[in-house]
């Protein structure tokens, strides 16, 4: 049973990052989109018209900052500054996935930190509150001084896996990496398996190299978790190494999926069954493969934003 906010003073809109996911979430709720445009001057500078009154309402605006990257940063910036200009009550925006995450710290000399950067961006420009799935490093949350609230796609990963009717016994769910212990167990946890952890070294960026698994996956079916999967070395090195070590099968599942470069191309040719992914990020036509399913996070996303308009707690979501 959708909500049904049609007279309220909650107003969802859209930008162009990802129109479907957006859709679905005003479906669940029972509202239109807001009505606005988003145009561009010829030497690329957004031009964004807000085309109706929202005085007085509180507004959530959605949009990933996938790729173009820059591109729908800027795009959310500007509409935030127009929605607070327009007077509304508060300016809430949703980011299913947080671009610019996984920089996150000064990993070497003379870094900067741009997952602080764009909190600050989205705090300057107007933004009351910041709704996020799923953010690389959970700390992140410390970089806003407004309000956010952190939502998980654990959940609904491990329904999906749930219903393929596996025996608790031959289920092992696998860590890509040390860093993503804490997301591995709590989806063990829903599934009552066991883990394991891949111990790899990574020489540069976007490369790999597997060392050895910690854990017992041999007979196993072994289910890889990661929050983000971008040219997805890691992903298909690591299904690989599982098969080496005796898995019987190999599933994978991230909450977003940047796929970039040669990312399906791997997915295709490697070991993995199954690629379980959510929208938080559209997928392209050149992304879609046999091998990819993906899931929706929009009645996820309208129970938060429901709840948040509501002033009810979001935690409940996820007990």
């Amino acid at each position: 049973m959708p909500y049904q906010y049609a007279d309220s003073k909650l107003k969802i809109f859209s930008l162009n990052s990802n129109n479907p996911l957006a859709k679905e979430i005003a479906d669940e709720m029972g509202v239109e989109l807001g009505k606005s445009s988003v145009k561009h001057f010829s030497d690329g500078e957004v031009q964004i018209s807000i085309e109706e009154s929202i005085r007085g309402m509180d507004v959530f605006i959605v949009q990933s900052t996938s790729a173009p990257v820059n591109e729908h940063l800027m795009e959310l910036l500007i509409m935030i500054d127009a929605v607070k200009r327009a007077s509304a009550r508060t300016v809430n925006v949703v980011m299913p996935y947080y671009g610019y995450a996984r920089q996150d710290r000064k990993a070497k000399a003379r870094e900067p930190i741009t997952a602080k950067l764009v909190a600050n961006l989205l705090e300057t420009a107007g933004a009351t509150r910041v709704i996020v799935l799923d953010l690389h490093a959970p700390q992140i949350q410390g970089f806003f001084d407004i309000l956010i609230d952190h939502l998980v796609a654990v959940p609904l990963l491990a329904e999906h896996f749930g219903s393929k009717g596996f025996k608790e016994e031959e289920l092992v769910i696998v860590s890509p990496d040390h860093g993503g212990v804490t997301r591995a167990r709590k989806m063990a946890e829903r599934l009552k398996a066991p883990i394991a952890i891949i111990d790899k070294r990574r020489p540069k960026p976007n490369v790999a190299e597997v060392m050895n698994i910690v854990g017992n996956v041999e007979g196993k079916v072994c289910i890889l978790i990661d929050d983000i999967i971008d040219t997805a070395g890691t992903i298909t090195i690591g299904a690989e190494a599982l098969i080496k070590s005796g898995a019987k099968e190999v599933y994978a599942c991230c909450s977003h999926p940047v796929l970039s470069g040669p990312a399906i191309e791997r997915i295709e040719n490697s070991s993995i069954k199954e690629l379980v992914v959510t929208n938080t990020i559209q997928l392209s036509e050149d992304k879609i493969s046999p091998k990819v399913k993906q899931l929706s996070v929009a009645k996820l996303m309208a129970d938060a934003i429901s709840r948040v308009y509501e002033n009810k707690s979001v935690s409940t979501l996820f007990d």
